[in-house]
């Protein structure tokens, strides 16, 4: 299927790549079918979540072990049943990313992360009730820590 976009054209989508938030994301509660569109460029972290029925909605993510490494939290027997996860290995995780006009001050909602379980492709974000993760996140700032960590 053909799918015209505000930032990217118009892309040929495969009907199996879409997924399915029954509940929509918060705040766009109409919209229940996305792609991710993988950013081209090997190594880098940032991609896209596409609406497939708004052709001018489209948010960056990433997947937030590529900046914290230690990001854990449990899923709710709720989100399992619900997007029918069977095993952890099937469940792949996103963030949003809000990107200003100064890149260093880029943050990721970790305090909602996006959900997939790529076996069935139905998703869902669902926000965490852990005051260790925030909704603005700072990337960079986090990357300077993990490589000061590192070095020790």
């Amino acid at each position: 299927m053909k799918l015209n976009t505000k930032n990217f054209g118009e892309l040929k989508i495969s009907e199996s790549n879409i997924l399915y938030f029954q509940d929509g994301l918060p705040g766009f509660q109409d919209l229940t079918k996305f792609i991710v569109i993988q950013n081209p460029e090997e190594g880098h972290p940032f991609h896209w979540l596409q609406s497939v029925e708004d052709e001018n909605l489209a948010f960056v993510i990433i997947n937030p072990f590529a900046f914290k490494s230690d990001y854990d939290f449990n899923l709710s027997n709720n989100t399992i049943e619900k997007l029918e996860i069977k095993a952890p290995e099937d469940v792949t995780v996103y963030n949003i990313v809000v990107i200003p006009e100064d890149i260093n001050k880029m943050t990721a909602n970790l305090r909602a992360p996006i959900i997939i379980n790529t076996k069935n492709n139905k998703a869902k974000q669902i926000v965490l009730d852990d005051e260790n993760y925030h909704t603005k996140h700072y990337i960079m700032e986090e990357l300077k820590n993990q490589a000061a960590e590192g070095g020790r």
